[in-house]
């Protein structure tokens, strides 16, 4: 992966340019450090650090992270959450373990863009390509579906990508409805990522029947 660091006043910043998919946070948080417009594009150099490393914090992606002179790393969230953001990818903030289909750990974060339209040539990653096939899908997440209630909200979420099929969730998570905030709080799930179920974000089996490779 090309990942490139950018010193700055204590604190270094570390873009992964694959998981980047232009949400555009740090650009609105911080466009002093920010601009991609400039070469090179990040430059934390004389940025408070504790103000910098918040707006890192807010990349749904994962693709910007920090290294901080005194030690100070990111902490987990209180809660485990996944949002399927409108047309576009699962945003997961969250203890995550991701693993591949055979179980082999590919990276453990706490913040990261899923594909759920299928088409993501990165995948179980989102690389946009979601945005060129005009994958569209509002968000929704009906609260009483797959609901436990009552769960953990924090520690640790294994996601796992099973092979031509769903993301396969196991953990405590919170699930969002981007359009309402409704919730479903659960310790197991499959979410779809073919991008053809008519239950999003839901698995329901359509990736049999379009033979979803991935």
């Amino acid at each position: 992966m090309a990942i490139h660091k950018y010193e700055g006043d204590g604190i270094g910043v570390l873009y992964d340019v694959k998981r980047c998919i232009h949400a555009a946070e740090c650009v609105h948080g911080m466009p002093a450090v920010f601009d991609p417009a400039r070469r090179p594009w990040i430059q934390p150099r004389g940025a408070d650090v504790e103000q910098l490393t918040s707006v890192v914090e807010e990349c749904p992606t994962g693709a910007l992270q920090y290294e901080r002179a005194d030690g100070k790393k990111e902490q987990p969230p209180s809660r485990n959450e996944i949002r399927p953001s409108p047309d576009g990818p699962l945003y997961v903030h969250a203890q995550v373990q991701l693993h591949d289909s055979s179980g082999g750990e590919i990276d453990s974060s706490f913040r990261v863009a899923l594909c759920r339209c299928g088409a993501s040539a990165n995948k179980p990653f989102c690389d946009g390509k979601h945005v060129e096939i005009g994958f569209a899908d509002p968000g929704r997440v009906q609260p009483s579906a797959s609901s436990t209630g009552n769960v953990a909200l924090s520690g640790v979420l294994e996601i796992t990508p099973a092979a031509n099929g769903p993301l396969l969730l196991r953990g405590p998570v919170v699930l969002r409805c981007a359009v309402t905030g409704a919730i479903v709080e659960a310790q197991k799930l499959a979410l779809c990522r073919c991008g053809q179920s008519a239950n999003k974000p839901f698995c329901d089996g359509s990736h049999a029947l379009v033979e979803f490779a991935g």
